[in-house]
């Protein structure tokens, strides 16, 4: 059954400023020293110790070849036990990953070096906002790939979202911080066409469980603040002749959302 809330939860949280003291000297240092150890004993994705063995990966139709240490990624609990079940084998040092996409594993390797993907997001200094870096020129590069929010599918066999693909890849590699990253960037994309969207809304539904509602509410969200627009979509037509559980959800989001408005009234 799907949840009739669209909110999805913001991966950062705020707290309450209270009054401090100023901490003595002593405390000071033993603060910093626990601090310190904590980051030892508790590494950050992209702040593992960079001495473990490195693992070649085969990715995608191509089979391009990419490669990271095993520490870097054990981090994801899929990593892991693959890595544990190579262990056995005699090429031990190479994992196949023949349904990836090379472009989504760039992102999810980058985000396990250096806690992002690119472009990267960015806190405003004059509000409390977001924005994605290079947001006013999309074809720049930051060395790791495009800013543009979308790119081609080879198994999809045409253009979705990247930030979709990457929540979902998240959601199979069991990074949930990179799901929270992932879907706050697909919230600052605009201009997007509508065909795009409803491809890239049938991928989240095919590749994320029932139980995962975050992405797809921001789907059925998006759709119904854009009713106007998909409402004169060819592409919306023939989508929903197709059928399937979005469009289901879409309908009750739909009446949840008109029943609100009778509230209100």
């Amino acid at each position: 059954m799907f949840r009739r809330s669209f909110t999805s939860k913001s991966f950062d949280s705020k707290s309450r400023a209270g009054k401090t003291s100023k901490a003595s000297k002593k405390k000071y240092d033993k603060q910093a020293k626990e601090k310190m150890q904590d980051k030892v004993d508790n590494p950050s994705p992209g702040r593992c110790a960079l001495t473990s063995p490195i693992i070649t990966m085969v990715v995608g139709q191509e089979q391009r070849l990419f490669a990271a240490h095993e520490d870097v990624l054990s981090v994801s609990p899929y990593f892991q036990t693959a890595l544990k079940e190579k262990s056995l084998e005699e090429d031990a040092k190479q994992l196949a990953l023949p349904d990836e996409e090379p472009e989504i594993l760039s992102c999810i390797l980058e985000y396990l070096y250096k806690g992002d993907y690119y472009p990267r997001l960015l806190r405003g200094k004059r509000r409390d906002s977001w924005y994605l870096e290079n947001a006013q020129d999309p074809q720049q590069t930051g060395g790791c790939g495009s800013s543009e929010a979308t790119f081609f599918h080879s198994g999809v066999k045409d253009i979705v979202l990247r930030d979709t693909v990457v929540y979902c890849a998240a959601e199979k590699y069991g990074l949930e911080e990179l799901k929270d990253i992932a879907l706050r960037k697909q919230g600052l994309q605009i201009g997007i066409p509508a065909d795009v969207i409803l491809r890239s809304a049938r991928y989240a539904y095919d590749h994320t469980p029932d139980t995962e509602s975050r992405l797809r509410a921001h789907y059925l969200a998006l759709i119904i603040r854009s009713r106007k627009t998909f409402k004169r979509s060819g592409t919306m037509q023939m989508e929903m002749d197709n059928g399937g559980k979005l469009f289901f959800d879409l309908f009750v989001a739909m009446c949840n959302h008109m029943d609100d408005l009778v509230e209100i009234r």
